[in-house]
């Protein structure tokens, strides 16, 4: 196994510069995860390191060796696509064993490879099917295994499952999570969904525009993060946002808005303070807001309106009207709330995130 190293990546399409100056170390052994929208250069980075795309410049290093230069073939790596890409008139055994065949290993050591990959993907009995006869999550497993003999130093992931239904993804993810602990090898994986890169990844990298937005352990970007758009990015449902106004009245901060007037506690107000008399971003996660008045004089609560009501069963998502703006709360099953009733919804100030309107970042 090794690491991977990316210094100063770059890559420039025609005009357009897809990945922007991208540092990343990832550590042997570790699962890094790349996320973020459609165009955010995920992939464009991840073909690079696989040696699919020519570096504009910067140098990415697998193990201690600069492989700019070196083929796909010579990396030591393997990677899975969204696209299968199995051979249709070849049974499960020929696809996982075809690039073992093409560097000529010996019939033995291919044999304990492809029956040893099976084993772990549980796909003994589909061996001598062809890929017309799987469903698509055997395909998976199959363009799995495929890799998985290859013993390569790095494995790379681009949304490989992307073409599954829901409830599959849901199955597969826990078996990449399972087969990863079990092997211990480095992979990166790519995908736009934020809910994927929280439950697999050891580290989640967020991406926008080809820039490294944040990097850092799911729960670090979730509970931290570093400017509005990570914010709104990890999670779901997404963060609300509103402007507020930062003002002091009487020896406390208050956030002010239309329909919002919250009483910041000290801590949070001592960070905010030089932004007094200027107007920032709240942001409040769907799940930090419940139904019920705050404890009365500390402001930790505000008036709404309820427009959506989704019962989701271990959940209900409230879509709310507050002033002249809209908000989600995530509450318990057991609340009682009908469209267009006025409610009050309470919140802990200590969960409240700030962004500066300007550059978006965490204040």
């Amino acid at each position: 196994m090794a690491r991977v190293l990316i210094r100063n990546l770059n890559k420039i399409f025609n005009e357009v510069h897809a990945v922007k100056d991208v540092n990343l170390e990832i550590r042997d052994r570790e699962f890094v995860v790349l996320v973020g929208p459609s165009g955010c250069g995920k992939t464009t980075t991840l073909r690079m390191v696989a040696g699919l795309e020519t570096i504009t410049s910067g140098e990415v290093l697998i193990g201690d060796t600069i492989v700019n230069e070196l083929p796909p073939m010579d990396r030591d790596i393997a990677m899975v696509f969204q696209n299968y890409a199995l051979y249709p008139h070849m049974s499960v055994y020929d696809n996982m064993a075809f690039g073992l065949k093409m560097r000529r290993f010996a019939r033995a050591e291919i044999e304990q490879r492809v029956r040893e990959a099976a084993g772990i993907l549980g796909i003994e009995n589909l061996l001598q099917r062809k890929p017309r006869q799987l469903s698509g999550g055997q395909r998976q497993r199959v363009a799995l295994g495929r890799a998985l003999v290859r013993h390569p130093q790095v494995f790379l992931f681009d949304e490989p499952l992307s073409n599954l239904d829901a409830k599959l993804r849901v199955q597969m993810r826990v078996e990449l999570k399972k087969i990863h602990d079990r092997l211990g090898t480095t992979a990166i994986y790519v995908t736009h969904d934020q809910v994927e890169a929280m439950t697999l990844g050891d580290r989640v990298v967020v991406m926008k525009d080809g820039i490294v937005q944040q990097v850092g352990e799911p729960l670090d970007l979730y509970n931290a993060p570093a400017n509005r758009f990570v914010a709104g990015f990890i999670g779901s449902p997404a963060m609300n946002f509103a402007d507020v106004g930062l003002a002091v009245q009487e020896g406390a901060m208050l956030a002010l808005a239309d329909g919002i007037r919250l009483k910041l506690p000290p801590a949070i107000a001592e960070r905010l303070r030089s932004h007094v008399g200027r107007q920032v971003t709240l942001g409040i996660r769907p799940e930090d807001l419940r139904v019920g008045p705050g404890n009365g004089a500390d402001g930790c609560d505000f008036p709404a309106i309820v427009e959506v009501v989704e019962r989701l069963g271990a959940q209900i998502l409230l879509d709310v009207k507050v002033g002249s703006g809209t908000m989600v709360a995530a509450v318990e099953p057991s609340v009682k709330a009908n469209v267009r009733e006025q409610l009050r919804l309470a919140f802990d100030a200590e969960r409240l995130h700030f962004f500066d309107r300007a550059s978006g970042n965490a204040i």
